[in-house]
C-alpha cells in the first residue's frame, strides 16, 4: 500500500463514509465540513463525496427529505416505480444478488438478496449511490436526458442546464488522465473530461472510439450508461460483479453497438 496523505487520515479519524455510514445526512455535512480540501479547486481532479454534498444541497434548499425531494420530482413524473432507497418487501423477490469475482475466477456472495442491508431503510440517504431500481427505470432516466431533460411532457431538467452539465469542465479543457488523481488517473481516460455529474468523449481519436458525443458514468458493480445525443442513443447495461474493473464490459459493449450503426 502507499503512503496515505494527511487528509485521508483526516477522512479515517473523523469517520466520513457513505457505505455503510450510519450517521444522517445532516451529521454526515457537519463531519465533512471539519476536512481540508485535498488541493484548490481546478487543479485537480478526484473521485470524492461532491456528489452527496449535492444531495444535502438539495435537501437544504428544497426544505424537503432528499428522498423524498427525488420521489416527488423525478421518480413520480418519470414513472419510475422501482427506484427507492429501501426494496420494498413485496419486491424483495425481484431483488438481484451481487457478487465478487476473485482472483482464481471463482465468485463470492457479497450481498445477499434475501439479508441484504438494502431491504431495510438507510441512516444515510447518499446523493452519490445507494438506489435500488431496475433497468426499465434507469433507462427511462436516460431517455429524458437523451431528449434533453424532458420525455412524455414531464419536464425534469432545463435544456440549456443540462447541456451545461454534459460539457467538460476540467481546467484548461484537459482530460481525466492529466488531472485526475488517484485511480482515476489510468491512460485509459486520455480523451475523457468531466462535467457537472457525468464524464464525457472530448477527443474520438485519443480515446480510440468509436462515439462522438456521449456522456456516461459507470457503477461499483460493473454496470454503464451512456447517453449519445450526436446518435440519439441511450444505453442501461446491468450486471453485478466486483470489483469494477473485473471484465471490461464497458469497452467491448461500445464498440459492438457502435460498430453495427450503418450510416
Amino acid at each position: 500500500m502507499g503512503i496515505q496523505h494527511p487528509v485521508d487520515r483526516v477522512y479515517r479519524d473523523l469517520g466520513v463514509r457513505t457505505l455503510g455510514a450510519k450517521s444522517t445526512l445532516p451529521e454526515f455535512m457537519e463531519k465533512l465540513a471539519q476536512v481540508p480540501l485535498r488541493y484548490q479547486p481546478g487543479t485537480a481532479w478526484m473521485y470524492s463525496l461532491s456528489t452527496d454534498v449535492c444531495g444535502a444541497l438539495v435537501e437544504r434548499i428544497s426544505g424537503m427529505p432528499f428522498e423524498q425531494y427525488l420521489q416527488e420530482t423525478i421518480f413520480d413524473p418519470l414513472g419510475m416505480d422501482d427506484t427507492a432507497f429501501q426494496v420494498a418487501p413485496e419486491k424483495a423477490h425481484r431483488f438481484a444478488a451481487n457478487y465478487q469475482r476473485n482472483a482464481d475466477k471463482t465468485t463470492t456472495l457479497i450481498d445477499d438478496p434475501t439479508t441484504s442491508a438494502y431491504l431495510q431503510p438507510p441512516n444515510f440517504v447518499s446523493g452519490g449511490g445507494g438506489l435500488t431500481g431496475t433497468t426499465a427505470d434507469y433507462l427511462r432516466f436516460c431517455e429524458m436526458l437523451r431528449r434533453g431533460g424532458e420525455v412524455d411532457g414531464e419536464r425534469i431538467i432545463g435544456s440549456r442546464t443540462l447541456d451545461l452539465m454534459t460539457r467538460n469542465h476540467l481546467a484548461g479543457g484537459k482530460d481525466l488522465a492529466a488531472l485526475a488523481l488517484g485511480l482515476f488517473s489510468e491512460t485509459e481516460n486520455e480523451g475523457i473530461g468531466f462535467g457537472l455529474g457525468f464524464a464525457m468523449t472530448t477527443d474520438q481519436v485519443v480515446t480510440g472510439g468509436l462515439s462522438r458525443g456521449d456522456f456516461y458514468w459507470g457503477g461499483a458493480a460493473s454496470t454503464i450508461f451512456w447517453v449519445d445525443p450526436v446518435e440519439d442513443l441511450s444505453v442501461v447495461f446491468m450486471t453485478q460483479l466486483m470489483p469494477s474493473g473485473a471484465f471490461n464490459f464497458r469497452g467491448q459493449l461500445k464498440s459492438l453497438i457502435y460498430s453495427a450503426f450503418d450510416d
